[in-house]
């Protein structure tokens, strides 16, 4: 990081991890820890149930509630799925057990300033259908503890940053620091602050004035980077089996969205992901291939989404596992420069993505050289999204437009005509080939070529066949 760069965290508070780490749920739905309700939808809070309420209590309020045990590890794998997505954004971040911890101050030029980065952020979060509460502060710390207090709180120095913790409650403090604290009557950190640091420490610990110093920037904070893993393979354990195709789109977002921050973080594209739908016994792989090198994340959705319209489950879905099958570091190149050149590739690759989603890869092809002397057997269809092996082009020149078939041409005194006598400029280049072929429609050929020009000055591609009778023939326009 450059040391001129003054360092700048935007912490992401998922208030309702817990929960939302196991959408989709029917409503309404709350998580249950130790035999109590620990967090509830809008549709259960509506109906009277609390946080720390018994589950006979709340099924009394709400009996169609659907309760599911807290599940850490799913609150961790989904965290992590959000620390790849977050690469988007910026590569350093650091992870709490409900908080990403973003460190932008080397990333706000390249994004346009706070205020334009902290909506892109929020948006992000959102669209992967977590709650999020976010705020901006010099030290980590100081931003995690203002998003976890819902301020929304933007402090680009340690001056604003300290006026907005100060007015913090002590219950932002480890448990028994603040009932400590308000047992003496101090209700904000401000108070707290105002107090001898030693007698400060006998009340309530070193631990938490350690936590305030480092909070106010007066204490080093080290935290530990989150780690992008070398290679991406992300699971997703479905809450429910799912039985509709399309229905897993929803699931599968969060797991596109960590790709392309993950493709972001490490400047690299994919010509190739997998997505993989495991059922009890079998698994159906979804294998979605791209016409270029790509790591936009809304590209790969709209391309999985024409799949699944399109795909009948044999089985119900337990679980997903998404695989970046190709991946190539992405070369370097001038966003201002070529900007327009490459919206117009993305435009014409989205384009071809969506037809072959649609009417299946061998229906939507290129054209490609093949290793065939015969004109009309040197080309050959190929598929738009796969790597074919380089073929050498003809030494010698060739038109661009050939005829489906060759024209017969009218012969003068051993002249070719055609709307009048046409000049040869160049040749003869002979041509034997196809003696291993049997078919019959593709039988040997024995030709001299020659580039001719008519009377109206087009360059003609023609040729003269060997055997008797030794008829002349138009092949091709040169442009």
């Amino acid at each position: 990081m450059n040391s001129n760069v003054k360092p700048l965290w935007l912490a992401l508070h998922l208030p309702c991890l817990p929960l939302e780490a196991n959408l989709p749920l029917s409503s309404p739905s709350a998580v249950v820890e130790q035999g109590r309700i620990l967090l509830g939808d809008q549709a259960a809070q509506r109906a009277g149930v609390e946080s720390g309420m018994g589950i006979a209590a709340a099924r009394m309020l709400a009996p169609a509630i659907a309760l599911v045990a807290r599940d850490r590890a799913r609150e961790t794998s989904a965290l992590q799925t959000l620390a790849c997505w977050a690469g988007n954004l910026t590569p350093r971040l650091s992870l709490t057990p409900d908080t990403l911890l973003l460190e932008i101050g080397s990333c706000l030029r390249l994004f346009g300033g706070l205020e334009v980065m902290v909506p892109l952020a929020k948006e992000g979060v959102q669209a992967q259908h977590y709650s999020v509460e976010i705020a901006a502060a010099p030290t980590p710390l100081g931003a995690h503890w203002l998003a976890q207090a819902r301020t929304q709180a933007l402090c680009p120095d340690e001056a604003s940053m300290r006026q907005k913790l100060a007015m913090l409650p002590v219950d932002i403090l480890p448990h028994k620091a603040a009932v400590t604290l308000r047992r003496f009557g101090i209700t904000t950190l401000a108070e707290a602050a105002r107090l001898p640091s030693a007698a400060l420490a006998r009340r309530i610990g070193r631990e938490a004035v350690r936590l305030i110093a480092q909070a106010l920037g007066e204490q080093p904070d080290p935290r530990p980077d989150f780690v992008f893993p070398e290679r991406f393979a992300l699971s997703l354990e479905l809450p429910a089996t799912v039985e509709y195709a399309t229905a897993l789109l929803f699931a599968a977002r969060r797991l596109i969205s960590a790709l392309a921050g993950w493709l972001s973080a490490r400047q690299a594209g994919v010509r190739e992901i997998m997505l993989q739908l495991r059922h009890r016994h079998t698994v159906t792989d979804v294998v979605l291939r791209f016409a270029d090198l790509t790591a936009d994340g809304s590209r790969f959705e709209r391309v999985l989404r024409e799949r699944l319209e399109r795909l009948t489950l044999q089985a119900p879905v337990e679980s997903l596992l998404l695989t970046a099958t190709q991946v190539v570091q992405r070369p370097h190149r001038n966003q201002t420069l070529f900007e327009a050149a490459q919206d117009t590739r993305d435009a014409i690759g989205n384009l071809l993505e969506r037809l072959s989603a649609r009417l299946g890869e061998k229906q939507v092809y290129g054209i490609a050289p093949h290793d065939d002397h015969r004109p009309e057997h040197a080309t050959r269809s190929a598929s738009l999204f796969g790597k074919s092996s380089p073929v050498a082009p003809p030494a010698l020149p060739r038109p661009l437009w050939l005829l489906d078939k060759p024209e017969s041409l009218s012969d003068v005194q051993g002249r070719p005509y055609r709307c009048g006598p046409l000049t040869l400029l160049a040749g003869p280049e002979r041509i034997e080939a196809g003696w291993w072929d049997t078919r019959a429609s593709r039988r040997d050929v024995r030709r001299d070529y020659f580039i001719a020009r008519s009377v109206d000055a087009r360059w003609l591609w023609i040729y003269r066949e060997c055997q008797a009778p030794g008829r002349w023939f138009l092949q091709g326009f040169f442009a």
